[in-house]
């Protein structure tokens, strides 16, 4: 998925902050996470992956810092695994648009084990373990332990693995809120989702699938039997295919993507229905010329639909798609994939953290 930019989204708490107390020692280090100590002494050291300035993946290295401290509305998570997503290259790049300034813990996504509960903070308790998404500014969560917001945080089932788990937030949630929250389909309609091998994609077709909607995916060479297989009724290659044969017979599009493709999709949509775009802003002024509805929007992670989610795991009614697993060590090469410089899985980039 291309991401052009990122914002801050909807939220009552308070923003984190992103600095450590002390960095402790930097550079390269042992791949080995730390040993878990026990609730009641956890260590007051551990590693995380940072960065110092803005730049490209290599400035990405792992440093010893002081541990986080839960407030309230917060929780200390254990962290098992850690999603990687575009979202993470825009912070490391100085590109997303939040008010963050290195240096910083890069990571949005997590997966793992209750250590602490902040004050006034309901519905979890140490030793739960719970996948979710680190605080509105996407940030902190590259390490052994994150300070977490308990509202962008679910607790994980156990058939869901924690690399799958960290593989779900942004881009799962994301899915849910083009589908149902913004376009607002509903059984027997069709959509187009654009991009639809990509990560956000591969959840949209699936997700829509399960509410019996009818589903047309574009792709690009070699993706069509993968999204077919994802439950896509109908697929769009983008470089063979001739686009007019699919003219207005969508109630929504999906946009995934993004960037100068954007345009065309219009043409995809009946009147009166709509584009929708977490990526980049559809053109207002000739959706309004093709009579339908632009729609762009930052995803709000929240217990809620996270929940859901994890139920339709559950339910064999959701796969979730991972890709290359590597450990914290290696956040660097992460990155690199991210940037189409270093090869890799098709599916989510997840770091294992610990076992």
């Amino acid at each position: 998925m291309a991401v052009s930019q990122l914002l801050i989204g909807p939220t009552a708490d308070p923003a984190p902050s992103t600095k450590t107390a002390s960095v402790h020692r930097l550079g390269q280090l042992p791949t080995a996470p730390l040993e878990r100590i026990g609730r009641l002494a956890l260590p007051q050291i551990m590693t995380a992956a940072r960065i110092n300035h803005l730049g490209p993946p290599q400035i990405i290295a792992l440093e010893r810092v002081d541990m986080p401290e839960s407030l309230e509305l917060q929780v200390l998570v254990r962290v098992c695994a850690a999603g990687v997503g575009p979202w993470d290259a825009l912070i490391r790049t100085g590109k997303s648009g939040l008010p963050l300034t290195p240096p910083l813990t890069l990571g949005a996504e997590i997966s793992g084990i209750v250590e602490k509960v902040g004050a006034n903070t309901k519905g979890f308790a140490p030793g739960d373990e719970v996948f979710g998404a680190t605080n509105p500014l996407f940030v902190m969560g590259y390490a052994e332990y994150a300070v977490v917001s308990a509202r962008m945080i679910a607790k994980k089932p156990a058939a869901l693995s924690h690399i799958e788990a960290a593989a779900m937030p942004v881009a799962g949630v994301m899915a849910w809120q083009m589908l149902f929250d913004h376009a607002a389909l509903r059984e027997g309609q069709t959509v187009v989702i654009h991009g639809g091998a990509g990560n956000v994609g591969a959840y949209a077709v699936q997700l829509a699938r399960a509410k019996k909607i009818h589903v047309i995916a574009t792709v690009r060479n070699g993706d069509a039997d993968y999204v077919r297989g994802l439950g896509a009724h109908e697929v769009i290659n983008a470089e063979t295919d001739t686009l007019m044969n699919f003219a207005r017979r969508a109630d929504a599009v999906i946009d995934t993507v993004g960037g100068p493709a954007q345009d065309q999709l219009l043409g995809f949509v009946k009147p009166g229905g709509v584009i929708v775009s977490a990526v980049s802003r559809p053109n207002v002024q000739l959706a309004q010329k093709r009579r339908v509805r632009a729609d762009y929007f930052i995803v709000d992670v929240n217990t809620a639909q996270l929940a859901r989610l994890a139920e339709m795991h559950d339910n064999n009614e959701l796969v979730v798609p991972v890709g290359s697993v590597l450990p914290l060590s290696e956040a660097r090469a992460a990155h690199e994939m991210l940037a189409g410089t270093r090869a890799h899985k098709r599916g989510k980039i997840v770091l294992q953290v610990a076992g």
